[in-house]
């Protein structure tokens, strides 16, 4: 059960903030903390992003659905300057229609997996014997030339190692001694040490990508019915790829199915064993270019402090996901924790001296592509490090997108200064775990947008749970999979995070501001 904060905790933190340069305001932190975790709507926001929006693929009918009702919901709870605001040009939407494969030789079996993103269907049912191919050089698939018209093809994998069982819990939290670990990391440690070159493995990588590319080409004049992929994971949980060109001039791909571990092995062993297999499929996909731009969603908090006002604290999380699921933990929970916050601090009727400013962010899964572009939009261009007048005015941004698991402190990015900060704002926290700040790097997400050009830009430590081992990227990244406790302390955890940024009475301080990169040599 959640504790409650109690006249002890409140107490310490009392006489930890008179003594110290940071003043926390704890009558703001408790109301903060009944309206986070007594109240919350954390549940019914996260419910709305994934089971009645679904997949949100960039650009795909989902993410837009998911979008307009952030614009409606942020508009409702009386949030201002609430908008769509483009990024740039992304590209096409994609969309799964309809999905049935099943093996109907040697005896009927349903097949889980998913169509790979960006790929078309299969122009109706399909029931075609598997065609095992064995080829590592485009010359070896000239035996195969005039006989795939319309057939499902697998390859022969011989690098694929049988499944092994694994005796590690899936869902783990942080332990006092990882904890203590991360606390103790040292600057020195962080600085990034570049890796060595080895030309002989970038030639045989680009070998192989050269390969891979011409039979993808081989196969599609070949005209194949289907693909068939194996895809990384086990019992019955596989996580999907990259998927195809989402360009609007992308070249045509074949049909592509991305079978879970177990199904694609069944199958590999009974063709290398000579047992015929035969499947039935039927793969429906929509392509959306009507309108091929990006958008973020962004609402604020507006300041009032004359001085502070036009000074801004920003939150936010990616809002898109992949497809075979509903992205509930990646990243429909930080998105959810991050608008909750924002509900929270309207409904104590907080009245800033910092503007605050939310955005949900777009197309993080193909490359940061929203953050950049806003970052690039509004703050400057990290490749020429010409700033904006206003990477001056924000104070700070904090992000969340690593799954459901609760707030266990924070990654400093670098920032020595700011840890001394944090340490006092976690203090009222400690009740539910929050007390780690680290010098730590973290990456993957979309504070490196705002840090790159010199913006104090954080992601929160968080349990991993069964993030990285169960619904990352994959068909099990459902509502399900949310710990509603740990989602509410986050929330919490943040609002008071983004009031005690907004009140102070300077910025949150800065690292050195980070060079241009050398243009290469030629």
């Amino acid at each position: 059960m959640m504790k409650k904060l109690t006249l002890t905790t409140l107490t310490l933190g009392f006489f930890l903030s008179v003594f110290s340069q940071e003043k926390v305001n704890l009558d703001i932190v408790q109301k903060i903390r009944k309206e986070g975790l007594e109240n919350s709507k954390v549940m019914d926001i996260v419910f709305q992003i994934t089971d009645v929006a679904g997949p949100r693929l960039s650009n795909s009918p989902g993410l837009k659905r998911a979008q307009d009702w952030a614009v409606k919901q942020f508009t409702e709870w009386g949030l201002k300057n609430v908008h769509l605001e483009s990024w740039g040009k992304f590209g096409k939407g994609w969309q799964i229609d309809k999905y049935y494969a099943a093996t109907t030789l040697p005896y009927y079996h349903a097949i889980i997996a998913s169509p790979k993103a960006w790929t078309p269907g299969t122009n109706g049912p399909i029931k075609s014997e598997v065609i095992l191919i064995k080829a590592d050089t485009i010359t070896d698939l000239d035996k195969y030339k005039g006989k795939l018209a319309g057939k499902i093809v697998m390859f022969d994998q011989t690098t694929l190692q049988p499944l092994q069982n694994t005796y590690k819990p899936d869902a783990v939290r942080h332990t006092d001694s990882v904890l203590t670990k991360m606390e103790q990391a040292s600057a020195q440690t962080q600085r990034p040490q570049r890796p060595a070159g080895n030309n002989n493995m970038m030639a045989q990588m680009l070998k192989m990508r050269e390969t891979r590319a011409a039979m993808t080409t081989m196969l599609l004049e070949e005209k194949v019915g289907l693909i068939l992929t194996y895809a990384r994971g086990s019992y019955g949980t596989f996580f999907t790829s990259n998927g195809a060109s989402y360009e609007l001039d992308a070249k045509p791909v074949s049909p592509e199915l991305e079978v879970s571990s177990e199904d694609y092995l069944h199958i590999l062993r009974l063709l290398r064993a000579a047992k015929p297999v035969e499947m039935e499929v039927e793969i429906k996909t929509s392509f959306f270019n009507q309108d091929p731009e990006g958008y973020n969603v962004i609402a604020e908090i507006p300041g009032s402090d004359k001085k502070l006002k036009d000074e801004v604290v920003m939150i936010g999380g990616h809002y898109d996901s992949w497809h075979s699921a509903t992205g509930a933990t990646d990243n429909a929970a930080g998105s959810a924790v991050m608008m909750e916050a924002m509900r929270i601090l309207k409904n104590i009727n907080y009245k800033p001296k910092r503007t605050i400013r939310i955005a949900l962010w777009s197309s993080e899964e193909q490359g940061l592509f929203g953050s950049r572009g806003y970052v690039a939009k509004h703050y400057g261009d990290p490749k020429t490090m010409i700033l904006t007048p206003d990477q001056k005015k924000i104070s700070a941004y904090y992000n969340l997108d690593n799954g459901t698991g609760a707030i266990r402190g924070i990654y400093l990015q670098g920032n020595e200064a700011a840890g001394p900060i944090f340490k006092e704002w976690l203090i009222p926290f400690g009740d539910i775990g929050a007390k780690t700040v680290t010098i730590s790097n973290t990456g993957g997400t979309d504070h490196q947008a705002f840090d790159a050009v010199g913006i104090p830009g954080f992601q929160f430590i968080q349990d991993p749970m069964d993030y990285n081992t169960r619904t990352h990227h994959s068909n099990q990244d459902t509502y399900d999979r949310l710990v509603e406790e740990d989602l509410k302390r986050s929330a919490t955890i943040i609002a008071s995070f983004v009031y005690n940024t907004s009140e102070r009475a300077q910025q949150i301080p800065r690292k050195e501001l980070p060079k241009a990169p050398e243009a290469p040599k030629p």
